[in-house]
């Protein structure tokens, strides 16, 4: 700040000034005589600032000072949000049009040309061909559902006289040339003990297989999901569906023109009608194989818990829906899961379990212990357990056909007596394929018997 000196100065600079001496309060005067000497008032400091017209000269600051990095560090964040504002932009931009992409992709592949539908009624021997709107109004608008899976859901539905199950793919997973192929297998093959497919709709995207309704519904409501309602099924209601389902499995694998492997048997794929007769359903992962293959190399498909060990080698026959059945006849034996975690630890996986009670002669452990016939025919039982054993051999040479599992339980041979009593793959073996030897590293048993 300027001292009142120094303005004075300022604002009379005609006059001379001359210091004073503060230790006696006199002025120093220069030599001579002709002096005035004037007093003036105090000086009011406002009237010395300049006027808002008058230029103010800016100070300057030197290169770092923390104004300079200030500005330095705003006009680098302007840049940076700008920078990512585009980013973000950009991204946006490109996610929509893969989007739409995908979208429309997605949409060509399962649309079919209106030229590729017609093939479906020039085919021989398929069921007879429904109309979107036709099942739309047996079923209600699809108001009530039976259940759902992996590929679509069940309705219950009416067309004509006869009761009827629509199954509707949400998602067309099959090309259509399976589509084809699946219509054409299951509408020309019949068999009692088989769900018989009364018709199929291919419009557009849309598609849906219709089946006989099966009025008690699947197998594993009866043995290991039962109502409060529903008694235990007695010993021989549960031998009619094992000889049901080894019927049934006999007829696809050696009676059809071409072998059909259904590659996913499992209580669930097994119906019961109003009288407790069993028949196989659900064909989506079925596979046709020609009589004079001895193995289909296909990927792994089907159910865990269900799979039989040579699943790791690729090479699959009809061997593996045996083994299936020889799971699925220890489920209904023992009713509950093959893949239990209510168990205990040690109990968890049945078929393991089954390894464990056969070395220890404790069969009799396994029975469904909520029904009072299954115990009174214990022995009965222990026989049919033996069978469901020689079903799940490793070596896949060493299981019976079907065909021989029918036999056996009509009486008319016995189980094999070359039993190997190991069941689940735990280290490396040989499965032979129709006299072929060949290697994997089988699954622990809870790679096999996974939940779905």
């Amino acid at each position: 700040m300027p001292t009142e000196t120094a303005r004075a100065k300022q604002a009379t600079a005609a006059a001379s000034f001359y210091p004073k001496d503060y230790s006696s309060s006199t002025f120093t005067c220069p030599t001579g005589t002709n002096y005035q000497v004037v007093f003036c008032p105090p000086i009011n400091p406002s009237s010395l600032l300049p006027s808002p017209s008058a230029s103010i000269p800016t100070r300057k600051t030197s290169i770092g000072s923390p104004s300079d990095i200030g500005i330095s560090f705003r006009a680098g964040l302007s840049v940076m949000s700008k920078f990512l504002l585009a980013r973000t932009i950009l991204g946006c931009i490109f996610y929509l049009i893969y989007a739409y992409i995908h979208f429309v992709l997605r949409k060509r592949r399962h649309q079919v040309p209106e030229g590729r539908e017609e093939e479906f009624g020039n085919l021989k021997g398929t069921p007879m061909r429904l109309t979107f709107q036709q099942l739309d109004i047996a079923t209600e608008q699809f108001r009530e559902k039976l259940g759902e899976g992996g590929f679509g859901s069940v309705f219950e539905g009416q067309l004509g006289d006869e009761r009827i199950a629509v199954k509707r793919l949400d998602h067309a997973g099959h090309g259509e040339k399976e589509f084809l192929a699946e219509v054409h297998t299951i509408g020309s093959i019949h068999h009692i003990n088989l769900v018989r497919l009364i018709g199929f709709c291919a419009e557009k995207s849309r598609r849906l297989l219709v089946y006989e309704y099966m009025a008690k519904g699947s197998l594993d409501r009866w043995i290991y999901c039962r109502h409060n309602s529903n008694a235990p099924l007695d010993w021989r209601t549960r031998c009619k569906i094992i000889a049901n389902v080894a019927k049934g499995l006999s007829y696809l694998h050696e009676e059809c023109t071409k072998r059909i492997v259904h590659l996913d048997i499992k209580p669930q794929n097994i119906l019961l009608d109003e009288n407790f007769n069993a028949k196989i359903s659900d064909f989506g992962l079925c596979k046709l194989i020609d009589r004079d293959m001895s193995e289909v190399v296909t990927r792994m498909r089907g159910t865990p818990g269900y799979l039989a060990p040579e699943w790791l080698t690729s090479q699959i026959t009809e061997k593996a829906d045996v083994y299936s059945f020889g799971v699925v006849v220890m489920e209904i034996i023992s009713g509950r899961k093959n893949l239990d975690t209510s168990q205990p630890e040690e109990s968890i996986h049945l078929i393991t379990l089954l390894e464990e009670k056969v070395k220890s002669d404790q069969l009799a452990d396994l029975v469904d212990k909520q029904s009072d016939d299954m115990q009174v025919n214990k022995q009965e039982v222990i026989r049919m357990m033996r069978m469901a054993m020689w079903c799940l051999q490793i070596d896949c040479k060493k299981r019976p056909k079907m065909s021989e599992v029918v036999k056996v339980l009509e009486g008319t041979i016995n189980t094999g007596n070359n039993i190997d009593y190991k069941f689940v793959a735990t280290t490396t073996v040989n499965f032979g394929v129709a006299g072929d030897a060949c290697s994997s590293a089988p699954p622990l048993a809870s790679d096999v018997s996974g939940p779905r």
